[in-house]
Order: structure tokens, then C-alpha cells, then sequence
């Protein structure tokens, strides 16, 4: 999902997400760079999907800094349940009207349910990235790999400096 936007480079190249020194931290049209919500409790993976571990199953979805890089997502397709997948591999695709991207997997293992959902009301995605949103459940094969995703906090200072680049 780590991908270069448009919206996010002109943002940062007019300089409305930037806090210019002197002027008020909050002036009425400047974006704040933080407007998307990172949740405690969940895992990050750099290329912007979380990870919810319950058990020894995992629940995917992709984060709200992704969702709303890509705008409005329009279709989702999600490989079938049953299916092996490994670290770092794609799991399907989210198209959105800005464009389409691959969803890689943060853990592996097997996908033992979809939300079906999403095939119905894709735009799940951006109006509940981390509850009605979600992607995959998979049963961890290796549940020592949550252990190299970032917390919350890693997690905000990647999307800083990914943003802060574009």
C-alpha cells in the first residue's frame, strides 16, 4: 500500500501540511498532518495495513492513513478463505478512484474468513477502516512475526516521515 499520491504531495508542496514558524498552530485552511487515527492495541505494518492478534487469529484491515490516501474505495477482491499466505504477500486489492493497489499480508498463515461485505459496500473501508473494514482473518502460523510490526507509536512517526518526504 506504500505508494506516492498526488493529494499527499501537492499537500506537502504548497506547504499546507507544514506548521510555518510564527503562525497560529491551527490557521483556517492548513491540513494537520495527523488526521488519521492510529489505534492502541493494534500492530502496524509499514506498508499501512494493521493487525489485531485474538488468539492466534488475526484480523487485517488496511490502516486510515491508507484509506484516505486512496479516497474512495469503489472495489475490493480478497483471495478465498482456505488460502495459505506469507508475510509480505498480496491478499487482493483495493481499488479506489484515485487508484489501485495491492493489500499485503503482515503475518502469515491461513485465511480461515473474508469479510464478505465488502463485496457489497467496498466503501467500508474508509468510514470504518478498523471495525466494519476489516479484511482477512488469518490463523497465525508464526505469531512471533506480530513482534517485528510497529506500535502505535512507531506507526505515526513512519506515516510523519513517509508524508514528510512526499
Amino acid at each position: 500500500m506504500a505508494m506516492r499520491l498526488w493529494a499527499s504531495s501537492m499537500a506537502n508542496a504548497l506547504g499546507v501540511s507544514r506548521a510555518v514558524a510564527g503562525a497560529p498552530l491551527h490557521p483556517p485552511f492548513a491540513f494537520s498532518r495527523c488526521f488519521s487515527s492510529v489505534l492502541e492495541g493494534l500492530k502496524y505494518s509499514a506498508s499501512h495495513e494493521w493487525v489485531k492478534n485474538d488468539g492466534g487469529v488475526a484480523t487485517v484491515g488496511i490502516t486510515d492513513h491508507a484509506q484516505d490516501h486512496l479516497g474512495d474505495v469503489v472495489f475490493v477482491d480478497l483471495t478465498d478463505p482456505g488460502a495459505a499466505v506469507s508475510k509480505g504477500d498480496s491478499f487482493g486489492s483495493v481499488e479506489s478512484v484515485k487508484a489501485t493497489s495491492s493489500v499485503d499480508s503482515p503475518v502469515s498463515g491461513e485465511i480461515v474468513e473474508i469479510n464478505t461485505k465488502l463485496k457489497e459496500t467496498p466503501g467500508l473501508v474508509n468510514s470504518s477502516p478498523y471495525e466494519d473494514g476489516w479484511m482477512i482473518k488469518v490463523k497465525l502460523s508464526d505469531p512471533s512475526e506480530l513482534d517485528s510490526l510497529l506500535d502505535p507509536a512507531k506507526y505515526t512517526e513512519h506515516c510523519e516521515a513517509e508524508d514528510a518526504a512526499h
